[in-house]
C-alpha cells in the first residue's frame, strides 16, 4: 500500500489527528482539506504514491547509516550526544508560496538590522517611544560596550534566522528571531545531501533549489566583509567547543565554507587587533591577523573583561578589537537583543518608522507585561489556567518555567512585568513523520528559515531545516525542505553567478590545540591499531587448534597476555573476559575502546581538518561494537576485534590523502611516536630466557603482533633467532614497524614544523636518542643472565623514558600557549597590578 494515500485518507477524516475541541484543524502540509495532495506533492504524485512501507524502511535504514557514517549528532542541553534524526518524507513547498515568505524574510532581516543598527547608534525608537526602554535595556543581549560606538557596522546582521510556523489557513507566523549565532544550516545542507543519496528518483524529478550556491554566496559575504582596507582577509569560525550542542553544524560549515574552526583559546588581541595566538605565547608574537570572525559563541560569553568575567570561552579585548574596527563579528556583538520575544508587539510600528513599509510577515501573537493592557490581560489567562497561554521571560530559557507552579509564575510577573511577555500557542501545521515497522503519523512542524545579506541586498535561502516531534520532550526529528522552482531554467537560489573574490594561495596556520588534537590523534590511532593487532594475535595464540587447554596456555599467548596487562592492567584471570573489555570498555585506561573513545574527542577538536570519510571509521566500530554486546559467543569477540582493526587500518587511506600541512605533520610525528612506544611494551616479552622450543614461539607471537612476519621470513632464511628479530624491530630502517623507522618519520615530521628550527630541544632529543639506538648491539641485548635480559629491559625502560619527555617536548614546543584562562575575580590584586604593569 501507498504510505502517503494511507495518510491521505486518515488526515481526510473529520477531525484531523493533531485538533482538538480546543483548537481547530491543522493545517496539513502534504494533504489539503478535501483529502487531495497539495499542489507541490501533485507534481510529484507519481513517484511519491509509489513510495511503500517496504520502501520508507529500507530509506529510514540508509539514512541512519549513512548519518552514522557522517558522524552526524546533536546534544541536547544536559544530556548526551544522541544520533542525529532525519525523517524520510521532506517538507515540499511551490515556488508560489515560497515568493510571499522570500519577501517576508527579505523585509524582516532588513528591519532587525535597522533594529540593531538604530540601538547601538541613534537610538531614534527608544527616544521616540516606538519601543519602550525597559523591553532593550532589560535584556541580557543588550551590549551596553558597544553601544554608541562611532565605528557602528552598518550590516551587523550577515546570516540571520527565523523559526516559522503556519496558523489554521496556512498562513506564516514568526515564532522566534535567530539572529545572534543562528545555528541549522550545516544540518541543513547535511540533510540534502543524505536525501538526495536515498531517494534519488524523487530528488532528481522534483525540479528543486540546490543549496550548494548559498553556501558560496555565504563564503563570498564573509571574504567581502572583512575591515576597510583587507585585500587578503583572514576568516575565522568561533566555536564554544567541540561540547556544543551543534558542534556537528559548525564543524560542517568550516568545512564547507573553507574556514578554520577555532575555540576562544585559540585567539589572542594584541595592540586592539586580533590574532591567532602561536605556540610558545606569549614569549613569542603573534603573525596571522584575524580580520573576521563568524561567532558561534553568544555575546556575554565572548569577552571576559567587558562582560562575563567567568566566561573561558572567548577572547579578552575582542570588544575594543571591534571597536576599533579592527575586526568583523558575524553577528555583531549587540545582536543577542533581536531575539528578545519583548519586541515582536513592536515591529509593525518599528517597520514603519525605520524602513517605511508594512509588515510583510507578521510575528505569533505577543503581549509585553510592561504594558498595564496587557499584563492584566496576560495575568488573568495565567491564573485561569489558560492553555493556549505561553508564558516566557525576555531572556531566559523556556525551561526555566515550565515546572513552576502558576502562584509562583504570577509572583514573578508581578515583581518584573517588563521581563515577560505572554504568547498565543499557534496551532502548527502537521506534517508526516515515518515510524519504522509501521506507518506515516502527523506530528507538529516548524520551519527555520536563513537570511543571508550578500550584495547589497538580503536573500532568503530557498530551503531551510524542519523539525517535527511527536511530543514537547522528544528528541527533534528533522526533514530536509525542497522549494519548487517555477520554471526548469530558473537559477538555483535565484543565484545566477556568485561574485567572484580575488584569492591567492595560502597556508592557514593552526593554532596550537589544534596541533595537540592532531598529534593526539595520531598517537590514539596508533594506540588502539597496535592493542587490537596484539589481543587478536594473543587470542589466535590462545584458540590455535591442538592448543594446551585453559590451565596450560601456550608460552606465546601467555607472554603476549602480559603485554597486554602492562598497557592496561589485569582485573580477571578469564582471558575471555579481558578480550572483551579491550574491545568494549571505554571508560578503562588503556583498552582498545578506550583509545579509539579518546581518538574521537580529538578528532572532534579538528573536524574541519578531516574528510567526511573519517567518521566511517567510528560508525564501523560502532556497528562492531554492537555486535559484540549482543553476542556472548567467544568467537564473536575475536571477529569484531578484526572488524575494529579493518576500520583502523582504514583510516591510514583516509588521512594518506590530506594536504601536507602542519596538522597532518603532528599528526604522523604522534603516530610514530607512538609506534615507537608501544613496540618498547611488546618487545618486553623476549626480557625472559627460556627454552629454545618456547623461545621459538614466544619470537613467532612477537613478529605476529609487530606485523612483521612477512618481512621476518624474507628476510632471514634459517630459523628465528632473538637477535634476528630485534634487529628487525629494533635497527632495520626499512620495515615501517620497527623503532628506526619511527623515529627516522619523527625526525622528518618534525622537522617540517614551523616553530621547528633543528636545534629545539624536542629535535635535541630525538637526535640523541637515534644516535643511541643506532648504536645498540642486538647479540649482546639477547643475551641472558639467570634466565633473563636485564640489557634488553634497561635498554627498553630507557627508550620508553626518552620518548615520553621528547613527547613533553613537542608539548611544550608546538603546543603550550600560556597560561590557561582564569576568571577575573579569581586573581589577587598583586596579580592584577602585575598584569597592568
Amino acid at each position: 500500500m501507498s504510505v502517503l494515500r494511507d495518510y491521505a485518507t486518515a488526515v481526510s477524516q473529520p477531525t484531523l489527528p493533531l485538533s482538538t475541541a480546543l483548537e481547530p484543524a491543522r493545517y496539513d502540509e502534504v494533504v489539503d482539506a478535501d483529502g487531495a495532495l497539495r499542489a507541490p506533492w501533485q507534481a510529484l504524485a507519481g513517484l511519491a504514491l509509489g513510495l511503500t512501507g517496504d520502501e520508507l524502511s529500507r530509506v529510514a535504514g540508509e539514512i541512519s547509516r549513512f548519518l552514522a557514517d557522517d558522524g552526524v549528532s546533536y546534544l541536547r542541553p544536559g544530556a548526551v550526544a544522541e544520533p542525529w534524526q532525519l525523517d524520510p518524507i521532506p517538507l515540499v513547498i511551490d515556488a508560489a508560496t515560497w515568493s510571499k515568505l522570500d519577501l517576508g524574510l527579505a523585509q524582516r532581516t532588513e528591519l532587525l538590522n535597522a533594529i540593531a543598527v538604530d540601538l547601538y547608534g541613534e537610538q531614534t525608537l527608544l527616544r521616540e517611544g516606538i519601543v519602550p526602554s525597559a523591553v532593550v535595556l532589560g535584556h541580557s543581549g543588550f551590549v551596553r560596550p558597544i553601544a554608541g560606538s562611532r565605528t557602528t557596522d552598518r550590516h551587523p546582521l550577515l546570516l540571520a534566522g527565523a523559526d516559522l510556523g503556519r496558523d489554521a489557513a496556512g498562513e506564516w507566523h514568526v515564532l522566534a528571531d535567530r539572529v545572534q549565532a543562528p545555528s541549522g544550516l550545516g544540518f541543513a545542507a547535511e540533510n540534502r545531501r543524505v536525501i538526495s543519496q536515498v531517494l534519488p528518483d524523487l530528488f532528481h524529478e522534483s525540479s528543486l533549489h540546490r543549496i550548494d550556491p548559498f553556501l558560496s554566496a555565504l563564503r563570498a559575504a564573509l571574504l567581502s566583509s572583512a575591515p576597510e582596507g583587507v585585500t587578503d582577509p583572514r576568516v575565522v569560525i568561533l566555536s564554544p567547543g567541540t561540547h556544543s550542542e551543534t558542534s556537528f553544524d559548525q564543524a560542517f560549515l568550516a568545512t564547507a565554507l573553507g574556514f578554520p574552526l577555532v575555540q576562544g583559546s585559540d585567539l589572542v588581541v594584541r595592540d586592539g587587533t586580533v590574532w591567532m595566538k602561536p605556540a610558545r605565547w606569549p614569549g613569542r608574537a603573534p603573525t596571522d591577523r584575524v580580520d573576521v570572525i563568524v561567532r558561534r559563541v553568544d555575546a556575554e560569553w565572548c569577552d571576559p573583561l567587558e562582560m562575563r568575567g567567568d566566561s573561558r570561552l572567548g577572547v579578552a579585548g575582542l570588544s575594543e578589537a571591534v571597536r576599533r574596527g579592527r575586526v568583523r563579528l558575524v553577528n555583531g556583538l549587540g545582536t543577542g537583543v533581536l531575539e528578545n520575544p519583548g519586541l515582536l508587539p513592536f515591529l509593525a510600528d518599528a517597520c514603519e518608522h525605520l524602513l517605511g513599509e508594512h509588515l510583510r510577515l507578521p510575528s505569533v501573537r505577543t503581549l509585553w507585561c510592561g504594558d498595564p493592557d496587557a499584563y492584566r490581560d496576560v495575568r488573568a489567562r495565567l491564573i485561569e489556567g489558560d492553555p493556549t497561554l505561553l508564558l516566557r521571560s525576555i531572556d531566559e530559557p523556556r525551561k526555566t518555567f515550565a515546572s513552576l507552579p502558576t502562584d509562583e509564575l504570577a509572583a514573578r510577573v508581578d515583581a518584573a512585568p517588563h521581563r515577560f511577555v505572554g504568547q498565543d500557542l499557534l496551532s502548527l501545521s502537521q506534517a508526516p513523520i515515518w515510524r519504522t515497522g509501521g506507518q506515516a503519523l502527523a506530528a507538529p512542524l516548524n520551519l527555520r528559515a536563513f537570511t543571508l545579506h550578500y550584495g547589497s541586498a538580503y536573500r532568503p535561502l530557498l530551503g531551510g531545516l524542519a523539525t517535527v516531534r511527536e511530543h514537547p520532550d522528544a528528541p527533534p526529528r528533522t526533514k530536509d525542505v525542497w522549494v519548487l522552482k517555477a520554471d526548469l531554467a530558473d537559477a538555483d537560489q535565484n543565484l545566477a553567478e556568485i561574485t567572484p573574490i580575488a584569492t591567492a594561495r595560502t597556508v592557514p596556520a593552526l593554532a596550537p590545540r589544534a596541533l595537540a588534537d592532531m598529534f593526539w590523534t595520531g598517537r590514539y590511532a596508533e594506540r588502539a591499531e597496535d592493542l587490537l593487532r596484539l589481543s587478536l594475535a594473543a587470542q589466535a595464540l590462545l584458540d590455535q587448534p591442538g592448543a594446551p587447554a585453559a590451565t596450560r596456555m601456550p608460552e606465546s599467548a601467555r607472554v603476549l597476555w602480559r603485554v597486554i596487562a602492562r598497557l592496561m592492567g589485569q582485573r580477571s584471570s578469564d582471558h575471555e573476559s579481558e578480550f572483551r573489555d579491550v574491545l568494549l570498555d571505554s571508560r578503562r585506561a588503556g583498552t582498545a575502546a578506550h583509545s579509539v573513545r579518546r581518538l574521537r574527542e580529538a578528532m572532534e577538536g579538528v573536524r574541519d581538518q578531516l574528510s567526511g570519510d573519517t567518521w566511517r571509521v567510528f560508525s564501523n566500530i560502532e556497528r562492531a561494537t554492537r555486535a559484540l554486546e549482543l553476542s556472548p559467543r567467544p568467537h564473536r569477540a575475536a571477529e569484531s576485534a578484526g572488524r575494529m582493526l579493518a576500520a583502523m587500518l582504514s583510516l591510514y587511506g583516509i588521512t594518506a590523502n590530506m594536504i601536507r600541512d602542519s596538522g597532518w605533520h603532528m599528526m604522523e610525528a604522534g603516530r610514530f611516536l607512538e609506534r615507537g612506544l608501544q613496540l618498547t611494551h611488546l618487545l618486553h616479552g623476549l626480557t625472559e630466557r627460556r627454552d629454545p622450543r618456547r623461545e621459538h614461539e614466544v619470537l613467532d607471537g612477537i613478529l605476529l603482533s609487530a606485523e612483521s612476519v612477512v618481512t621476518y621470513r624474507r628476510r632471514y632464511r634459517g630459523s628465528v633467532r632473538d637477535a634476528d628479530v630485534l634487529d628487525l624491530l629494533l635497527l632495520d630502517e626499512s620495515n615501517p614497524r620497527s623503532l628506526a623507522f619511527a623515529l627516522s618519520r619523527l625526525r622528518e615530521h618534525l622537522g617540517a614544523m614551523p616553530a621547528s628550527t633543528g636545534s629545539t630541544r624536542a629535535e635535541r632529543l630525538l637526535d640523541h636518542l637515534e644516535s643511541d639506538v643506532a648504536e645498540l648491539d642486538v647479540a649482546n641485548l639477547g643475551r641472558a643472565h639467570s634466565g633473563r635480559r636485564e640489557d634488553l629491559a634497561d635498554a627498553l625502560d630507557d627508550i620508553a623514558t626518552r620518548l615520553e619527555q621528547l613527547a613533553v617536548a613537542i608539548h611544550e614546543q608546538h603546543f603550550e600557549s600560556g597560561p590557561p584562562p582564569v576568571p577575573l575575580s579569581e586573581l589577587s590584586l598583586v596579580e592584577l597590578m602585575e598584569a597592568r604593569a
